[in-house]
């Protein structure tokens, strides 16, 4: 859906969105009013590009939020109360089963406040999410991260089938190191994101996908352009 925007629709038929931006947004395919339903709302760290319109679309679709406790408690200032009900505040390592979809908060390294209608307020981490459908298939959402020896645990334990990597370069992981974490991960699927979106943001997506084959070499790399779908399993 544009930057770092993803929509999940699951074989049950159960939306979730991760870091939904839309407002502001110089390259998300829909608008704000085109919004009409969802299940799940993932929200990774306070910045702009991230936090986006997740709060308000979780309170317009009544869609339950997952996000920190800190950005939880901001929600509930701005209408979504801080209960089990409408929001559902994790750490690092907790998880959640929201409606069949079970969601895991993991680590990411990036430095972090948030950036609220212009100002910045105590930061509460960052984080990415193991998204586990109801048919079993396994999405990792790297969020804004650096490189991390434990995303080779992320992969031993979660066993991801689409892994979503950050390439911009800038504020989070380069085509190099993106590369490198696909061999930790071991996904099948390698979707690059957070790239394309500014100049100074660029990414050489040739040169990614041949260090992931040399890297590694059993997944496969798919670049989504805004507004495509990928239909997983893949039928060959």
């Amino acid at each position: 859906m544009g930057h770092a925007s993803f929509e999940i629709i699951t074989g049950k038929g159960k939306i979730i969105y991760l870091d939904l931006w839309i407002n502001g947004n110089p390259v998300c395919p829909i608008k704000l009013d085109d919004m009409s339903r969802a299940d799940i709302v993932c929200i990774t760290h306070g910045h702009p590009d991230h936090l986006g319109d997740g709060i308000e679309i979780a309170k317009k679709t009544k869609a339950k939020l997952v996000c920190s406790p800190e950005i939880g408690m901001y929600a509930d200032k701005e209408g979504i109360p801080y209960d089990e009900e409408n929001s559902c505040p994790l750490n690092i390592g907790g998880s959640a089963k929201i409606d069949g979809v079970k969601v895991i908060m993991v680590n990411a390294v990036h430095l972090t406040d948030t950036w609220i209608n212009g100002e910045m307020l105590l930061g509460s981490g960052a984080c990415g999410y193991i998204i586990i459908t109801e048919d079993n298939i396994r999405i990792y959402y790297a969020g804004d991260t650096g490189l991390f020896g434990d995303m080779r645990l992320i992969g031993e334990i979660y066993a991801p089938d689409i892994a979503i990597l950050p390439i911009g370069g800038k504020y989070n992981i380069g085509v190099r190191e993106a590369a490198f974490a696909s061999s930790l991960l071991s996904p099948e699927i390698v979707i690059p994101t957070h790239y394309e979106t500014y100049p100074n943001q660029m990414a050489d997506l040739d040169e990614f996908m041949r260090l992931v084959r040399v890297l590694a070499p059993k997944a496969k790399v798919i670049s989504l352009k805004y507004g495509e779908t990928l239909k997983y399993p893949i039928k060959e």
